[in-house]
């Protein structure tokens, strides 16, 4: 039986009814609960009681653990009883178990092995709001299984704060419940910085910022009472406010995914003095901390980034939502009145995002791609997702679950597949054990992998290799969780054998792993497995996970990696001066030229050609570089020049490309542009703009994009940058008139060179303007009364003084003579006495000369 006087104080039982009516009648529900309430505690016991075996997924362990606690306490019990839970390395259950708390992860494993969930009546997937990929994926992975085999199988979707309407329509229109909590109330306090802060540039968050929080802090603790639970967005920004609170008269804790597991036990149980406890996000949902009465909310969180085309991933900084603040805010007054003091302007709080962003339109999707093709649904167009899975991220991840050979060319997945998929690590991760074990050993290769598969601490420093060293001498929590960790892929990896229901050989080493590590023994290079040292083994496994970024020297501290990325090492790194690097954790920043190196080991030209066998790439390379066509033989691992030598006899074809892509760099500049072909180009222009087709556009973009046509046979005859200087390229562009319409031989007729004015001159029209322009002296107009035309259009006449400079300009000469002749009469016949200016210009004679 549930304490009674635990359950008087839980509001959500006021809700049971109505949600045991929802499961029964629709068999699904979304449960909405304010924090405290009960939703993930009382709610799965209370099923339970009436028979049902209860799956409760929670996004993180920490929260799983404490749930399973929480529940057992309820029932008088141990965790091991009626009430158990199943993280990633850690089972606590019994035979009586008839609530399991698990994290998204393992039920996802678990869907895999077992689509029936035989056994399970009901699943509560908790926390949904905060829009986890694994947690997205279960849920699409539930209904289809609802669907197909297990109808009667039940569904809450709980969260304190969600979009309610979505989940309902995803559930099948599913009944909406949800339950009043009691109503303590949180005076909200504007606290925001006094001066501007630098607003937060990927993982960096402006120190005057960290300072500002420590500092309300502070002023929380002398206008309050009660705990204080602040919220930061990462390890590093909780360590540095914990500096600068080192002297307050309160025990501070750090609480984060990593913290040691007796840490985050002490902040689930009561204190015997005044505590501040510093938090990640972890702290948001399924976790009450007794005795806050205040929250200090920063106001940030991080969220994860992918930069698809490089393949890096990082953590960025950003503005929590209003989803989350409300949650932050929720946690002061979980058991009595309370108040959050919130680090930021009132007037920016209507401007958060609503919910923070749903992972799956962030996230690498590469372990989503594999679970979805382990379904049977490779491009997961079948699932039922809130969000649909972006396509350029679900490209990049099919491509990297090829190269890995996970799934075949039609992208299902191959037995090596479903074998990765199984070991609880991310697919490169994965592949770097099953590849890496036969090579360095089975323990090794898990240890290097458990190191890439939870990022070890900054201080560790950025040597694979001596962080390895560093978490075998253990001591502390990372140590702890690593070893665990390490054990169980060891484990793993020394069962090897095939997948249940792969095809013979199918689980494998990767073939250009087994056939690059003959071609180096063929060479001599590497010891035996035994005999291997660390750097080697970390070098190796850290490439195979990560092929696209071994990385070459080409500089001081400066890389490059096979994706055509550029890397850089901070400063003090020893690992400054290796030619080759695997390069395991880097994170680039917007606008960044580079990504920084994180984490990375050494390792040389042999090892980066087996791990990146398949980027390992031999031919004639014939381009434009540095202003002339250049031609080679190149080995390329990637983007990175293994071998080069000059390509004697290019061929003819690499060759026209490289001086068209010359022309596309450079311009029309490279070829030889007469004065008669720079006219004949603009007569071209004119006609195009005047007459349209069939007369050809001859801007740039359109001769380049054409260059091939009207270029030949003189491009094809080209073999570097001199031979495209003296191509006439008024003779070539002759062949883009319109000779098949027989229009071509109208050129002269429509754009002519030259008009004959009544003078008897021929004077050349210049073409270049958007009307055609006729400079002429005024005298040798004399007589003609309406402007000369080409293709309909009257030219513009500039009219030019004796001297040849512009008098006036019209494209109406009959209203220039009528009406502004006389004042440019009366202004230039004085000064120009010899030559005539009649009073009536159009019955006067036209002359080139002065009078006699």
């Amino acid at each position: 039986m549930i304490r009674e006087d635990a359950l008087a104080a839980l509001p959500v039982r006021t809700a049971l009814p109505a949600l045991e009516r929802a499961l029964d009648e629709h068999g699904s529900a979304v449960l909405c609960a304010p924090p405290g309430t009960g939703k993930t505690t009382l709610v799965p016991l209370a099923l339970a009681e009436r028979g049902a075996r209860v799956v409760v997924a929670e996004p993180r362990r920490i929260a799983a653990r404490a749930a399973a606690r929480r529940m057992a306490w309820l029932l008088g019990e141990k965790v091991g009883g009626r009430v158990g839970f199943t993280v990633r390395g850690e089972r606590v259950v019994g035979r009586d178990t008839a609530v399991e708390v698990v994290t998204t992860g393992v039920l996802l494993q678990r869907l895999q092995r077992d689509q029936e969930l035989a056994g399970v009546d009901v699943v509560i997937l908790d926390e949904c709001h905060e829009r986890h990929l694994d947690a997205d994926t279960v849920a699409a992975f539930l209904l289809d299984v609802r669907e197909t085999l297990r109808p009667g199988l039940r569904l809450v979707a709980a969260s304190a704060t969600t979009d309610a309407e979505g989940w309902a329509r995803l559930l099948g229109d599913a009944p909406v419940v949800e339950a009043e909590g009691v109503a303590h109330p949180v005076e909200v306090v504007w606290a925001p910085p006094a001066r501007p802060v630098r607003p937060p540039h990927g993982t960096r968050v402006d120190p005057a910022l960290l300072s500002h929080v420590a500092s309300v802090v502070r002023r929380a603790l002398g206008e309050r009472t009660g705990d204080v639970l602040c919220f930061l967005p990462g390890v590093g920004e909780i360590a540095r406010v914990a500096g600068l609170l080192g002297d307050v008269d309160a025990e501070v804790l750090q609480v984060h995914g990593r913290a040691p597991a007796a840490v985050q036990d002490a902040v689930l149980s009561p204190g015997r003095g005044r505590r501040v406890v510093l938090a990640t996000s972890v702290a948001e949902s399924s976790l009450t901390v007794p005795g806050v009465r205040v929250v200090v909310d920063s106001g940030l969180a991080r969220e994860p980034r992918t930069d698809h085309a490089r393949g890096i991933g990082s953590l960025t900084t950003v503005r929590a939502s209003q989803a989350a603040a409300r949650q932050r805010a929720g946690r002061a007054g979980r058991e009595a009145p309370g108040a959050v003091y919130r680090c930021w302007p009132e007037a920016e709080d209507g401007r958060l995002p609503r919910f923070p962003a749903p992972e799956i339109q962030v996230a690498d999707l590469t372990a989503f791609a594999l679970q979805a093709a382990c379904w049977g649904d490779p491009d997961a167009s079948g699932l039922a997702l809130l969000d649909p899975p972006p396509g350029g991220a679900m490209a990049a991840a099919r491509s990297v679950l090829s190269a890995i050979g996970a799934v075949d060319a039609s992208g299902r997945v191959t037995g090596r597949g479903v074998r990765m998929s199984r070991l609880g690590v991310h697919p490169r991760l994965a592949r770097a054990l099953v590849d890496g074990a036969p090579e360095v050993g089975a323990r090794r290769a898990a240890e290097v992998v458990a190191l890439l598969s939870e990022e070890p601490p900054r201080e560790y420093g950025d040597d694979l290799a001596a962080a390895w060293r560093t978490a075998r001498r253990g001591g502390d929590a990372y140590g702890a969780r690593w070893r665990t960790e390490a054990g169980r892929l060891a484990r793993s990896a020394e069962a090897g054998g095939s997948a249940p229901g792969s095809p013979a050989g199918a689980t494998g080493r990767d073939s250009s792993v087994s056939g690059a590590r003959g071609a180096r023994a063929e060479r001599g290079a590497g010891p035996a497995e035994g005999h291997l040292s660390d750097d080697t083994v970390a070098g190796f496994v850290a490439a195979l996970a990560f092929p696209e970024r071994v990385a070459r020297a080409r500089g001081e501290a400066a890389y490059l990696m096979a994706s055509g990325t550029g890397a850089e090492l901070g400063e003090g790194s020893r690992l400054r001066s290796a030619p080759w690097l695997a390069v395991a954790v880097a994170d680039r920043q917007a606008q960044a030229a580079s990504a920084r190196v994180r984490l990375a080991a050494v390792v040389d030209e042999d090892t980066a050609r087996t791990a990146a066998a398949h980027l390992l790439s031999r031919g004639e390379e014939v381009h434009w570089e540095d202003g002339d066509v250049v031609a080679r033989h190149v080995e390329r691992l990637g983007a990175v020049e293994l071998s080069v030598r000059p390509l004697k006899e290019p061929g003819p074809g690499l060759v026209r490309d490289a001086l068209l892509e010359g022309l596309g760099r450079e311009g029309l500049g490279l070829l030889a542009w007469s004065r008669d072909a720079g006219a004949l180009r603009q007569r071209l222009g004119f006609l195009h703009r005047a007459l349209g087709a069939p007369w050809p556009d001859v801007s740039d973009a359109a001769l380049l994009e054409r260059a091939g046509d009207w270029l030949e046979p003189e491009l094809s005859r080209a073999r570097r940058r001199a031979d495209l200087a003296r191509v006439d390229a008024g003779q070539s562009l002759r062949r883009l008139l319109p000779w098949a319409t027989g229009e071509a031989v109208r050129l002269d007729e429509l754009a002519p060179e030259r008009i004959e004015v009544p003078s008897g001159s021929r004077i050349r029209v210049d073409y270049s303007a958007e009307q055609p322009v006729l400079a002429v002296k005024l005298q040798e107009l004399f007589g003609l009364h309406e402007t000369p035309r080409v293709a309909g259009v009257p030219v513009l006449v500039h009219l030019l003084s004796p001297a040849g400079r512009p008098a006036a300009v019209t494209a109406d000469l009959a209203s220039f003579w009528r009406d502004g002749y006389r004042a440019v009469r009366a202004e230039l016949r004085g000064r120009y006495p010899r030559h005539p200016w009649p009073e009536d210009p159009t019955t006067a004679t036209p002359t080139r000369g002065v009078k006699r």
